[in-house]
Order: C-alpha cells, then sequence, then structure tokens
C-alpha cells in the first residue's frame, strides 16, 4: 500500500495561486507543484520570496526536492521552476501537449528562441505516465480543455489537477484561450469526477466566491459532485459549454497573461538578457482598422 503522502500548501495572494510541496514521509523525497515567480507587472521588478518560501520548508523537514511538475503553461503567474531547479537540482517535468502550446505562441509573440518541441523542460509527460517521488507513486492524468497541455497529478487518494476545477461554489476553469475548449474541459472534468468519492482534490487557485470570506483550496470528489456551480451531477455537457461560452466572453485577459506566456512556454525562463544585462519580455500591439 502506498504511504500517505504529505502535503503543504503556500498561498500567493497577489495572484490567487496555491503552490504545494509534497513529500514522501519514508524517504524524505519531495515535489513542488506549479511554483510561483514574484513578478510586479508596474515596475517589472521580480524575486524569488514566493519560493523560498517552499525551499525553507522544504530545508526545515529535511525534504530532497527531486522534481518540479507543472500542470500546464499558466496564464496568471510566472513560473519559479528555473530557480528551484537552480538551487535544488529538481526536474522540471510538464504535460506532452506543451509543444501545442508553444506552437500556438509562438507566432503571437514571434519567439525564434522557442524550440516548439519541449525542449526547453527536463521531462514531458504523457497521460497514464507513473512517476516516483521516493515510495510514492504519481499517475499523470491528460486533462486538457483549459489549455491543451493541462495535465493532473494524482498521488494516493490526492490528485492536483491545476485550473481545470476550482471549489464547488466558484465552479469551473475558463476555457478561451487559444487551444480551449469547453467541451473538452467537461471531459476531462468528467474524468476527474469518476476517480473514488474520498479522493481529495487540491486546487491551483482560489478567487473566494462572493459569500465566503477565507480562501480554500481542498475540496473532495464527492462535494464537487454535489455543489459544484457548473458541473455537479444532473448538469449535462451541452448545458456547461453554452454556459462556459457565454461566461468567458465577458472576462477580462489575466493581468499577467503577456508576461506569463512568454515565460512559461520556455519552463519558466527569462528571455535572453540583452548587452545591458536586463531581459525584456514582448507585448504584442495590434491596431485596429
Amino acid at each position: 500500500m502506498q504511504p500517505q503522502a504529505h502535503i503543504q500548501a503556500f498561498f500567493d495572494e497577489p495572484t490567487n495561486t496555491v503552490t504545494y510541496l509534497v513529500s514522501d514521509p519514508a524517504t524524505r523525497q519531495a515535489a513542488v507543484i506549479d511554483p510561483v515567480l514574484d513578478y510586479d507587472h508596474r515596475s517589472g521588478k521580480a524575486s524569488t520570496a514566493s519560493a523560498d518560501r517552499v525551499l525553507e520548508a522544504a530545508h526545515s523537514g529535511d525534504l530532497t526536492v527531486a522534481c518540479v511538475l507543472e500542470t500546464h503553461a499558466h496564464a496568471d503567474h510566472l513560473s519559479a521552476a528555473p530557480y528551484i531547479r537552480q538551487r535544488t537540482g529538481a526536474q522540471v517535468a510538464i504535460g506532452e501537449h506543451i509543444r501545442d502550446v508553444q506552437t500556438i505562441f509562438r507566432p503571437v509573440f514571434n519567439l525564434d528562441d522557442v524550440s516548439g518541441d519541449g525542449s526547453e523542460f527536463d521531462r514531458l509527460l504523457q497521460d497514464g505516465e507513473i512517476l516516483k517521488i521516493g515510495e510514492l507513486t504519481v499517475e499523470v492524468l491528460h486533462t486538457p480543455g483549459h489549455t491543451p497541455a493541462c495535465v493532473s497529478y494524482r498521488i494516493g487518494d490526492a490528485v492536483f489537477v491545476g485550473d481545470t476545477l476550482f471549489m464547488p461554489d466558484y465552479g469551473t476553469a475558463r476555457a478561451d484561450f487559444p487551444g480551449g475548449s469547453a467541451r473538452t474541459l467537461f471531459r476531462s472534468i468528467q474524468r476527474l469526477l469518476a476517480l473514488p468519492p474520498e479522493t481529495r482534490i487540491f486546487l491551483c487557485h482560489d478567487y473566494k466566491a462572493p459569500g465566503r470570506d477565507s480562501y480554500a483550496w481542498e475540496t473532495t470528489v464527492a462535494e464537487e459532485r454535489a455543489r459544484n456551480v457548473h458541473v455537479r451531477e444532473g448538469i449535462e455537457e451541452d448545458a456547461f459549454v453554452a454556459m462556459r461560452q457565454q461566461r468567458d466572453a465577458t472576462l477580462a485577459a489575466p493581468t499577467l497573461l503577456l508576461p506569463s506566456i512568454q515565460v512559461n512556454i520556455r519552463a519558466g525562463q527569462l528571455p535572453r538578457a540583452e548587452s545591458n544585462g536586463v531581459h525584456y519580455l514582448k507585448i504584442p500591439i495590434r491596431i485596429a482598422a
């Protein structure tokens, strides 16, 4: 029987993102899921304070961080994966369909330094692939819809679902980014909700639904089936797709969309520094006719 994973959550309120440090108590091996690089969009300044908190927890627990697991190329925060790799030697892994996301966004930003083959990452993961964190078994589940490359990580009775699902009172991820699909998202969610009802679901974000005063990022399959405002039992696929498309049409782009995509499809690496030692990001501008 697989040992129970030790799970520590780190909430970054500026981006409403949850990073997880998941470890095997027996071997002290650990993984970091969805680490955040602190970035102030107004000043262009970045820091590693959030990632350092995760690394400090790993150090205090005498943990060896063996890998960084990205659930997808995030559009709302910059990844701190390269920093954690530099500090620990951990491999950075993501779903193999990151190649599709790179293909979509390379021309958007005219990025000639992005491979298109995912080689910026140490490991590309296939649906059903099994990873080991010490004695813990990690099953990779391809759960596209929010993006083509989204994966979830099932570790024992826990599953880390990225942006696919939110707390039951908040619903589900948007599906209007390039390569996204509300219909595909619904089917991915049904795959997750087919897991045993006691399965714990760990979310990548929380925005506090109206009427809720505190942040939350852990729920269960049973709770999602019974109460999720978008996909609870009895809601059919066509109804979900119509709701999701109508809702997505009203949503503004995430504040950090443009910097995040450029960085995260490079596995969190900044563009090459120019002759003055400064890294520059691109802002595509299209003038309406």
